[in-house]
């Protein structure tokens, strides 16, 4: 990659969608590596100043951001937990995008939420100000895998938030779930996906536990080694998911998510597909004008940078992707979609000789049922399911090692 200066008002490539981090949480769940700030059980939007602040903070930083020539299509609130703010906290946030991106009519407006952190005066209230799609962080519907990973919710507690997203009549939610915990039973995972089923969302995401370094997880066990499940019952986890929301009415649409008809998430199809998009907050990224950028991961960092920021009228020092990078990165997000890569898109970023790698490196994924190549000229290359996406992996590790000079 190559550094230059760059002004976000001289290039093309303008997102029209924007992430934002709120990363307030009760606790740091025992798998999390995300920037969070913890701030205890009695702590929320209205009572803390850690929070107020960094509103304050937030709302500067998206406003001397340069606005690009169309309104944002999705607006995403991540964290962290979101739903530790108030109202007016989030309102302030929404206000401050609205006013210098603009918003489109029909824009998607996401929010994460944890069970136990939100009643439906607030639900109500954050649907008044637009929310229109809720996730829900439930990760497990068996209480004893829910204190091993160090959430701060009980099943009981799911229960709750999931009649709250009913009686606020929110039709448009999903709830994620984890595979692959420490001692967890392939019962368990079957009981977790019949249950989540039960509660009538429109969007369910099912992501194999990943074991980081820095994590308490990461302190405590070896991946791969006991009591987490081996490799085979992670797999076997996977595939029963597959089964199960198939035949439950979900389309498989990215390796790790599902949807009904209509109901898949706008706003991380930007990121699948590679597109351009806004991030604001602690440790977000951006990639704008085919330049990626990340804030600092801690919030006095953070303070310094928006504040710098703030005195560069919004000019930042960015990283350009070289055509390798976007290529790569082109790959490795557009083969998690059951609709894959245009090969089209390929020849756009590295022309003839570069597909033609591309074709012959998947030759032999194509033999063993892990790829799908394409006949036509206007097809697509994509993986196969489940066993493509299973060792997706493999197939990527292959694609750089072919098409790295």
């Amino acid at each position: 990659m190559t550094s230059e200066h760059l002004s976000l008002q001289t290039t093309d490539h303008w997102p029209t969608s924007a992430y934002i981090h709120i990363p307030f949480c009760r606790r740091r769940c025992f798998y999390c590596d995300f920037p969070i700030s913890v701030i205890g059980d009695r702590k929320r939007g209205e009572t803390s100043t850690s929070i107020a602040e960094y509103v304050t903070l937030l709302c500067q930083e998206i406003a001397v951001t340069p606005p690009g020539p169309q309104p944002l299509n999705t607006v995403f609130f991540g964290g962290g937990t979101p739903s530790l703010l108030s109202a007016q906290q989030l309102a302030q946030i929404l206000q401050t995008v609205e006013r210098q991106f603009g918003l489109a009519t029909d824009a998607e407006i996401s929010i994460e939420m944890d069970p136990g952190t939100f009643s439906l005066a607030l639900m109500q209230q954050f649907k008044t100000l637009g929310i229109n799609r809720v996730s829900l962080g439930v990760q497990s519907f068996v209480d004893e895998l829910l204190q091993a990973c160090g959430r701060s919710h009980t099943v009981a507690e799911i229960e709750q938030a999931i009649a709250i997203l009913h009686q606020a009549e929110i039709s448009n939610f999903g709830l994620d779930l984890i595979s692959g915990l420490p001692n967890q039973t392939l019962e368990q995972w079957h009981t977790s996906l019949d249950q989540a089923i039960a509660c009538g969302p429109t969007h369910l995401s099912t992501y194999d536990l990943v074991v980081e370094p820095t994590t308490v997880f990461g302190k405590t066990y070896q991946p791969g080694a006991s009591p987490l499940p081996p490799e085979e019952a992670t797999a076997h986890m996977y595939r029963s998911a597959v089964a199960k929301l198939r035949a439950a009415g979900y389309d498989h649409y990215e390796i790790s998510n599902y949807a009904r008809s209509g109901y898949t998430c706008r706003h991380n199809q930007v990121y699948w597909q590679n597109a351009p998009y806004y991030g604001f907050g602690m440790g977000a990224t951006s990639y704008v004008h085919w330049q990626r950028f990340s804030r600092p991961r801690t919030r006095k960092d953070y303070a310094h940078w928006v504040q710098t920021l703030i005195a560069h009228h919004g000019q930042l020092d960015c990283e350009t992707s070289s055509n390798l990078d976007c290529l790569m990165e082109t790959l490795m997000m557009g083969l998690r979609l059951a609709v894959g890569v245009p090969l089209s898109t390929l020849f756009t970023i590295g022309g003839a000789d570069t597909v033609d790698a591309i074709l012959n490196c998947l030759a032999p994924f194509q033999a063993q049922q892990w790829v799908e190549l394409p006949t036509q000229p206007d097809g697509a290359i994509r993986l196969t399911d489940p066993d493509g996406f299973l060792f997706s992996n493999r197939v990527l590790a292959a694609l750089w090692q072919a098409l790295d000079p």
